[in-house]
């Protein structure tokens, strides 16, 4: 199978396996992390390849929507190219990016961790979509899905989460700013990740300033 035939083949299984997925964590997450990774492959050494196939299957099983079993993605990413008869160090390498992507792998950790750079590429398009305008409608939507307040000024921030504790928060979305998205652009891997990330966090800060202003009735 050539690569393009690999990679529709792909695309189509990631929309049929997402096609009921939280708006959040859907297809059209999945497509745009994959665009963002692409645009950043240019500049990088990397396996386009294994860049586009982690991308789109970065997702394929999220641990938070199936009880937050983190063996799950990677099972169903090693079975469907398996199943197209990719090469085994391929699926190793899409795996791994699979395992490892994810925000919460961070927390804790002294140093950031040695990666390859496929992953470093598919985690900065992923991060991205975290950040600017849709990452911050993705927050609010999964705030909902979570049934979660908007904002409780009695509620501060925890900016020294664990990885267990990040995955059992219940706290308020805009808590989640702190927690998460404005910390994203000083941990992107590549220069056109962070050169992208500049602006999409001063529209954090932008909207931030916005929502106190509202909430305070000072605007």
């Amino acid at each position: 199978m050539n690569t393009t035939s690999l990679v529709e083949d792909t695309i189509a299984f990631v929309k049929e396996t997402l096609k009921d997925a939280e708006a959040g964590h859907d297809w059209f997450h999945t497509q745009r992390v994959f665009r963002n990774a692409l645009l950043i492959a240019k500049d990088e050494k990397v396996d386009v390849l294994v860049v586009s196939l982690g991308a789109l299957l970065h997702d394929i099983a999220d641990a938070k929507f199936h009880q937050g079993d983190e063996t799950r993605g990677p099972k169903m990413a090693r079975e469907f190219l398996s199943s197209l008869g990719v090469e085994n160090e391929v699926i190793e390498k899409v795996c791994y990016i699979i395992e490892h992507i994810s925000f919460k792998n961070s927390l804790g950790k002294m140093k950031r961790e040695t990666h390859p750079p496929e992953m470093l590429v598919v985690q900065d398009a992923d991060r991205l979509d975290a950040i600017g305008a849709i990452g911050i409608a993705r927050a609010f939507h999964y705030g909902g899905f979570k049934n979660r307040a908007l904002y409780d000024p009695d509620i501060s921030p925890n900016l020294e989460l664990t990885k267990e504790e990040y995955k059992n928060s219940k706290s308020p979305t805009i808590n989640h700013f702190y927690e998460k998205l404005l910390l994203l652009k000083d941990k992107m891997n590549t220069k056109t990740g962070a050169k992208i990330a500049l602006e999409r966090h001063a529209f954090l800060l932008q909207y931030l300033e916005h929502f106190y202003a509202e909430w305070n009735g000072t605007q």
